[in-house]
């Protein structure tokens, strides 16, 4: 095998995985020495590095996967967005929602005690909405379900896997840029649980200093609007 038609095999096989393909994975696949691959892989991440290609290869999770590249991904949100129809959430299930995705996998229990209100039925509705998805059983008394956000979810809000869940201060910015807009935000229909107050502490150690109410209330808000405009998988 040339040296060309490796990077080809290698970057097929990339593009095809679900989940990042490791060196060992790689070389199995092609029948070569993973010093071979590893070299082939450097020069491919160099190729797909330059301003002008749209996606990237990136090495993650000790593995490597395409990726589209950040300056294009407004463009490619639109695109899919002609594609899907809008999702329309309450703030009750975009603020669960925002829970699950920071302190994920969690128990419904769990939920419950960080937004001090009954999430069953808002859960429930994540789930039929798939943007969640059920991930074991935790092991203590009763064995609650373990839920985390899916693949859908993802999609929905523009993120490549969950390390790209933005920050706080990222947050704060989509907010600001989206305070006022209801667009995406369904009304909540007579005898839903209330929006109530979500315990700072319950969220502190996920990955930034405690919260607010209105903090959560306003990332809820900045999901809603990001929430209409999917951005590409790992594959464009």
């Amino acid at each position: 095998m040339t040296s060309e038609e490796l990077k080809g095999a290698l970057e097929a096989i990339i593009y095809a995985a679900d989940e990042p393909a490791t060196v060992e994975q790689l070389a199995d696949a092609v029948g070569v020495e993973k010093t071979e691959v590893r070299a082939a892989l450097d020069q491919l991440v160099a190729s797909y590095a330059i301003e002008e290609r749209g996606v990237e290869i990136r090495a993650v999770a000790g593995g490597y996967k395409l990726y589209t590249k950040p300056q294009h991904h407004e463009v490619v949100r639109k695109f899919i967005k002609a594609l899907r129809p809008p999702l329309r959430l309450t703030m009750p299930a975009l603020e669960t929602l925002a829970v699950i995705a920071y302190k994920q996998p969690v128990t419904l229990p769990e939920i419950h005690e960080i937004r001090g209100v009954n999430c069953a039925g808002v859960v429930k509705t994540l789930l039929e909405k798939r943007l969640l998805t059920t991930a074991g059983r935790k092991a203590v008394i009763g064995r609650p379900i373990l839920y985390r956000t899916s693949k859908e979810f993802l999609l929905r809000f523009g993120l490549s896997d969950l390390d790209e869940l933005p920050s706080l201060k990222e947050f704060e910015q989509l907010a600001r840029d989206a305070i006022g807009l209801e667009e995406g935000i369904a009304p909540v229909e007579p005898g839903a649980e209330a929006v109530a107050p979500v315990e700072p502490a319950a969220v502190a150690n996920v990955e930034a200093p405690a919260e607010s109410s209105d903090e959560t209330a306003v990332k809820a808000r900045a999901a809603a609007a990001n929430s209409e405009t999917p951005t590409p998988g790992s594959v464009a």
